[in-house]
C-alpha cells in the first residue's frame, strides 16, 4: 500500500509515509481509515513523508483531499504542526500549495526539503500544549 502510517501516541503525532504513485482514492481512504483508528488521539502533529513519492494526485484534486482534512477535524482530530518532507520539484511545488490551502486546518504547515530540517521543526513546534488546555492565538 503507497500510504502507511503510524500513530505516535505519545508525542500526539502521525507519520505518514506515501511510497510511489499516490491516487486520490489512496488518499482519501487514508483519512476515513484514519477516522476510524481507535489509537488516534483528539490532538495531532503530523509528519508527512513524501520523499519516496514518484506522483500525487493533481493538484486540481486538493480541494478534495483539503475536504477529507475537514471531515476527520469534524469528526473528532484537532491538528496541530504538519511537517511536510518533499525531495522532489513537483512535490514540493504542490505541498507548497497545500501549505497554502490548509492552513486554516493545521495550527501551523511547512514543507521542507530534507528530513532532519523537518524532524527539528517538527520537534520544536511540540512544545506548544493541546489546544484545549492552552489555546494558540
Amino acid at each position: 500500500m503507497p500510504v502507511i502510517y503510524k500513530i505516535e501516541t505519545d508525542k500526539r503525532t502521525i507519520r505518514t509515509k506515501c511510497i510511489g504513485s499516490v491516487t486520490l482514492d489512496e488518499v482519501v481512504n487514508h483519512f476515513r481509515t484514519l477516522q476510524q483508528d481507535p489509537d488516534c488521539p483528539d490532538f495531532l502533529n503530523v509528519f508527512l513523508d513524501l520523499s519516496e513519492v514518484d506522483s500525487l494526485p493533481d493538484t486540481g484534486q486538493i480541494s478534495t483531499i483539503i475536504d477529507e482534512v475537514k471531515k476527520l477535524r469534524r469528526g473528532r482530530v484537532s491538528f496541530g504542526a504538519c511537517a511536510i518532507l518533499a525531495t522532489r520539484d513537483a512535490v514540493f511545488g504542490m505541498m507548497r500549495v497545500f501549505e497554502v490551502m490548509g492552513e486554516d486546518y493545521f495550527r501551523v504547515i511547512r514543507t521542507f526539503r530534507t528530513a532532519n530540517e523537518a524532524e527539528a521543526w517538527l520537534v520544536s513546534q511540540q512544545s506548544f500544549a493541546h489546544p484545549t488546555r492552552n489555546p494558540v492565538g
